[in-house]
């Protein structure tokens, strides 16, 4: 039993209040990342989506995500050169990621300060700070 808030009207208004036109493709595509409540690539994303709606393309789905991500409807953690995460919760958070097994968790802001960032260029603001905290089990053999 799926017990996700998330429905595909629902999706369809999210993309409509954040200014995005609400496509079936994007609309499958924000059900299925949106719906898990978890840490996804787009391959994964494309899977889930092509398993029951199997005529959205690779392009589609990284464009999707894209604008997804340019609206601010998910975060790119990008956690090493072209490994990608897409994450439906764009609230402050930072994360420890498994090199070992490729796993994505949440850090809450609140665990983490950040102090002595350095001075910035001239006319720039931070917009935001990302954190990913790379981790290994130990081997206990």
């Amino acid at each position: 039993m799926n017990t996700s808030p998330w429905n595909k009207q629902k999706v369809l208004e999210v993309l409509r209040d954040a200014g995005v036109n609400p496509t079936s493709q994007r609309v499958e595509i924000g059900f299925a990342l949106f719906s898990s409540c978890a840490h996804l690539s787009a391959e994964e994303i494309m899977q889930r989506v092509n398993a029951d709606y199997p005529v959205v393309s690779k392009a589609t789905v990284y464009n999707t995500l894209g604008l997804f991500a340019e609206h601010a409807l998910v975060r790119e953690v990008i956690v090493e050169p072209g490994k990608v995460f897409y994450d439906p919760n764009v609230s402050a958070h930072y994360h420890f990621y498994y090199v070992d097994s490729g796993d994505l968790i949440d850090i809450p802001a609140s665990s983490l300060e950040i102090s002595n960032l350095p001075e910035l260029p001239p006319d720039t603001e931070i917009e935001r700070v990302d954190v990913v905290i790379r981790i290994r089990r130990r081997n206990t053999h």
